[in-house]
């Protein structure tokens, strides 16, 4: 790479604007972006030019209906449209609210997204909005007018005159996930992008040679500022395909990898499980992984035995476990917080597990009982992380086990129309040091010889007889328990029963099993291990449908969600145990706590 090459790279913007306006009058023929129909045909490009021209369309159209600093609300079905209505939003100046198209006969979020930003405008697509027209009958289409963008003349970009913008200005309303509540738009400044593209530009060692492939959804942080921002930003081209193309065959993610040499491809722990247990041998001599140079992975736990078995099974297609690069982050911080050494393996420990439920870490040698961590790594230039105790607000010393807290220029601005909340989780300040302010994540972790290591969230730890169990332990007892259990599909929680707190687990059966499914040996597998390797005993042991645990838009399991149609006797159970079988399925005499679960998802 010349050095006019790392100039341009490091130039610094006030703006997303400035970025992609520079780079559309430098290299307008420049292809940028690439998308996949199925996850394997070319469908359409995107070159500097041509993203600027149909952002100043769209812009036009959306400056004849709104004001600068309104929300309009994203509806876009995967593909490149989604990518030139955002960009048509930052030339409008107004502040574009991505989210997820509903899903038929399941109940939506796009309305409390609407009613929360107090959006101007939907924006989709012609194909799209005939597609869901009917399932907007209670929806307030009078009050909130729908447009579509894919449908735009470029002429009507000479109508756009541009606004003034800065880097205080919000760029865009990222909607949490809600893997433990009701989601909040979290209010996304240019400044904030910038900061963390350049974060994620050096700790990956992207340079104008880079490649990436990435199927998340673009609505997601991870897949609109790591997939669309990040390529941009390091002015290198992308090729994108849908998140449901890689779930349908998960190989043509790797497929595309080899095939467009990509050097940065990733995504959260269950899509390396994923292709693991799909491939098979002679898909391996076809793959070439061997510029793969950052496979990120974050997002949720990440598992050193996933790790261990993508290396062992993709190396012979030059995959190298240094590749590996375990991160940790969050919208409120814009995306990434910490990250691995590009050149390094993973960084795994083996802990203690009786130590880390008193949150005390001890390391023990391979040849003890242990539970393995992996380290998401260090934290990024420019950020700061401190670990402290969630009750008393004071630090802690390496080591220790608290909740972890960020101050940086990533650190977002809050929640949207949420100044308590906002208050709470984003002043926070240590009370023995006066040290702050600091984002309060809600995430559970601990230091080591400057390495992060994630242990879980604050509101998702069970505890039992006075000792903490973190549910993505018991989550994964339980589905190495048996063959006909589906990975990443259970959720562990406890229950209030006669004064004391007791072990929950809702498991999914693996579809294949489900007209055979042997429940007596299945539970009885389920409640055995958890006995073994937690020393708990289970109040109930429930097996759901394939894919009926509720999920966040990312993957991420939402246990309080999953606690609350258990206790409303709404799951899709195929089989159960429980130590009161005269309330088998209902669990009528645990319904004093629904309401007040309900009401802890709509306050969070």
């Amino acid at each position: 790479m010349s050095t006019t090459q790392i100039r341009h790279s490091l130039k610094q913007y006030s703006t997303l604007f400035d970025l992609l306006c520079d780079r559309a009058t430098s290299r307008p023929e420049q292809n940028i972006y690439t998308f996949l129909h199925r996850g394997e045909i070319e469908t359409a490009r995107l070159s500097y030019g041509e993203l600027e021209q149909k952002a100043k369309a769209i812009a036009a159209l959306l400056q004849s209906h709104a004001s600068q600093g309104d929300r309009v609300v994203l509806l876009y079905p995967p593909g490149l449209d989604f990518i030139t209505a955002f960009f048509g939003c930052i030339y409008a100046g107004v502040i574009a609210v991505p989210t997820y198209p509903p899903k038929p006969r399941r109940k939506s979020r796009l309305q409390e997204v609407v009613q929360d930003a107090d959006a101007a405008l939907i924006l989709t697509t012609t194909s799209l909005l005939s597609k869901i027209e009917g399932q907007l009958t209670n929806f307030a289409t009078d009050r909130v007018p729908w447009l579509t963008s894919d449908d735009v003349e470029l002429g009507r970009g000479k109508d756009w005159h541009q606004v003034a913008l800065s880097g205080e200005d919000l760029a865009f309303l990222q909607y949490t996930s809600g893997s433990t509540g009701t989601p909040k738009g979290v209010m996304v400044t240019h400044a904030n992008l910038l900061h963390n593209s350049q974060l994620i530009y050096q700790g990956y060692g992207h340079n104008s040679q880079s490649q990436g492939v990435i199927w998340l959804p673009t609505y997601h942080d991870m897949g609109l500022i790591g997939g669309v921002l990040q390529p941009l930003y390091g002015d290198f081209p992308v090729t994108l395909m849908s998140p449901l193309d890689f779930l349908q065959k998960p190989m043509r993610w790797l497929q595309a990898i080899s095939r467009y040499r990509a050097t940065t491809s990733g995504g959260p722990n269950f899509a390396y499980e994923l292709v693991c247990s799909k491939v098979k041998p002679e898909q391996l001599a076809e793959l070439d992984l061997s510029n793969w140079s950052v496979a990120f992975t974050g997002a949720e736990p990440i598992r050193a035995a996933t790790l261990d078995r993508f290396a062992a099974t993709f190396a012979a297609c030059g995959f190298r476990r240094e590749a590996f690069y375990p991160c940790y982050g969050m919208a409120e911080t814009t995306l990434i917080v910490t990250g691995g050494l590009k050149s390094a393996a993973p960084v795994v420990k083996q802990i203690d597990p009786l130590g880390l439920e008193q949150r005390q870490v001890e390391i023990v040698p391979n040849s003890e009982p242990s539970r393995q961590i992996v380290s998401c790594g260090q934290t990024a230039p420019g950020l700061k992380i401190a670990i402290a105790e969630p009750q008393t607000e004071n630090s802690l010393r390496e080591g220790q086990v608290g909740e972890i807290w960020v101050a940086g220029a990533s650190v977002t601005q809050g929640y949207w129309q949420k100044p308590e909340e906002t208050q709470v989780s984003f002043s926070a300040y240590l009370r023995d040091t006066g040290a702050g302010p600091f984002l309060r994540t809600g995430d559970l972790g601990f230091l080591l010889d400057g390495e992060l290591f994630v242990t879980g969230r604050i509101k998702d730890i069970i505890i039992i007889r006075g000792q903490n169990y973190y549910p993505q332990d018991i989550e994964l007892t339980v589905e190495n328990s048996h063959p006909a259990l589906k990975s990443n599909g259970g959720a562990a929680f406890s229950v209030d029963y006669r004064d004391s707190e007791r072990l929950v687990v809702v498991q999914e059966v693996k579809r294949t099993y489900l007209r055979q499914l042997d429940t007596k040996t299945v539970v009885a597998n389920i409640n055995q291990a958890i006995a073994a390797e937690h020393n708990l005993q289970t109040y109930a042991t429930v097996l759901v449908k394939t894919g009926s645990i509720p999920k966040t838009s990312s993957g991420k399991i939402q246990r309080y969600a999953c606690k609350a149609e258990f206790l409303g006797g709404s799951l899709s159970v195929v089989g159960d145990w429980s130590e009161n079988p005269l309330n088998k399925h209902k669990y009528r005499h645990l319904q004093r706590e629904v309401d007040a679960i309900i009401q802890q998802l709509e306050s969070d």
